[in-house]
């Protein structure tokens, strides 16, 4: 386990390209794993989560190749999977295990999906209830990884999601597309529609109807639909970019722009939330590509206002920033009015228990705070020092200490800095890059 020393900062300026965004990576990996033809992809994740997907794929039949440029060359199986001869190794990702499940499930062969210490303790069980219902034969241990999924045929079902989550609403469009008959998805919240995006870009057809006063908003796809490979190029991540647009609200003359960012509008509510606490931002460009906003924005932090009540994050705003929860926790105590957050408790089921570890290390580091079963309450207008921070080898939490560190009197030290290979390797050099001392 490593170790890194964060000093703290004076100010935060200077441009960023953060690396290519997971969520994407990982789906565009899974389709044109699937397609006929081979996909060229640039600015994939560089981080270790979706290079477990790629690596699911190369073990289901596909071809990939790591091209000198950067590019990442996917030859895909034309819609039928080999019998793979090692398990599937998901890694640390939940996202591989999950929607890889829904992808594999209608192939006639077995499957065995595994994962590390962290994954195997993760919640599986909202998946295997829709794959079931469609037909799917899916083997857990106590609800958990490993899964060994027995493939065939799989039928369309009318899924309600219990849980907002983008995970299962993929998993069901998965299956959906190589099953008999249309299925439809219905989300109460509406979460992250990358999935929506990547199948429209491979060629795949399907609807959304518009939530009504009685109805939530319904997907629905038909099976039977084959995928053509695409030339795509992945948008910055706006979850890796969360650490910096929080480090730029800590300093009265931080000036930060960041370079070809994802700024999808489901996910893009970050952006509302920086502005909420403080930050100041203004969008020089934007363009698509693939159904993805691809933009340039810049980041100051504003002239502090008049007091005011703590910044309330719930409902369906939690949904849409459930990963970038942990960073903005961090800084909450340096902020002006501070900062609630309600209705997060499946961040007590992540790589691991955010809420528990945030709280944690808030703590160590001298911080007011109520943590709550399914949040924090985090008041506003703190000083913090320096700590040893315990990041229970979860990235998120590593790199949002490494953030709160900035501010803070005297050295912080980041124990399992190391986790923040899974998202970002390139964190801590691009944090020194741009951390003015």
């Amino acid at each position: 386990m490593s170790t890194q020393i964060i000093r703290p900062a004076r100010s935060l300026s200077g441009s960023l390209t953060v690396p290519g965004d997971k969520s994407i990576s990982h789906r565009y990996a899974m389709l044109a794993g699937l397609a006929e033809g081979t996909s060229r992809l640039t600015n994939f994740s560089t981080g270790a989560d979706p290079h477990s997907s790629l690596s699911c794929m190369e073990s289901l039949g596909a071809t990939v190749v790591r091209n000198d440029d950067g590019t990442i060359d996917v030859t895909g199986v034309a819609g039928a999977f080999r019998q793979p001869t090692v398990a599937l190794d998901c890694g640390n990702s939940g996202s591989t295990m999950r929607m890889l499940s829904g992808l594999i499930a209608s192939h006639p062969h077995t499957f065995t999906l595994i994962g590390d210490a962290s994954l195997t303790v993760r919640p599986m069980e909202r998946i295997r209830k829709p794959l079931s219902q469609m037909g799917a034969k899916m083997d857990l241990v106590e609800g958990h990884a490993p899964i060994t999924i027995h493939g065939g045929p799989l039928h369309a079902i009318d899924f309600t999601t219990p849980i907002p989550s983008a995970q299962v609403k993929t998993a069901v469009l998965f299956a959906g597309l190589q099953a008999e008959g249309t299925t439809s998805l219905s989300e109460a919240i509406r979460t992250r529609d990358h999935s929506e995006h990547a199948l429209r870009a491979f060629g795949a057809t399907l609807t959304r109807s518009e939530a009504s006063a009685n109805q939530p908003a319904k997907l629905s796809i038909l099976g039977g639909q084959r995928l053509k490979a695409i030339n795509a190029t992945v948008p910055g991540d706006i979850s890796s970019a969360a650490f910096f647009l929080c480090a730029a609200l800590l300093f009265p003359d931080a000036n930060l722009v960041l370079d070809s960012l994802g700024m999808n509008p489901t996910r893009a509510a970050l952006l509302d939330v920086i502005a909420a606490l403080g930050g100041k931002i203004k969008i020089l460009s934007v363009e698509e590509h693939n159904g993805e906003m691809i933009g340039t924005i810049q980041v100051n932090r504003a002239p502090d206002a008049a007091s005011s009540a703590p910044f309330v994050i719930g409902g369906a705003l939690t949904a849409q920033v459930i990963d970038e929860l942990p960073a903005l926790a961090a800084i909450a105590p340096y902020t002006a009015n501070g900062l609630i957050i309600r209705d997060a408790q499946e961040l007590r089921v992540k790589e691991s228990d955010r809420i528990a570890l945030v709280a944690k290390n808030l703590s160590a580091m001298g911080a007011k705070f109520t943590e709550n079963p399914d949040g924090l309450e985090i008041p506003g207008g703190q000083s913090l020092h320096g700590a040893a921070i315990d990041s229970g080898d979860d990235h998120r939490i590593a790199m949002a200490f490494s953030i709160a560190a900035l501010r803070a009197s005297g050295e912080t030290e980041i124990h399992g800095a190391e986790s923040a290979r899974i998202s970002f390797p390139e964190f801590y050099t691009s944090l020194d890059a741009l951390a003015q001392r």
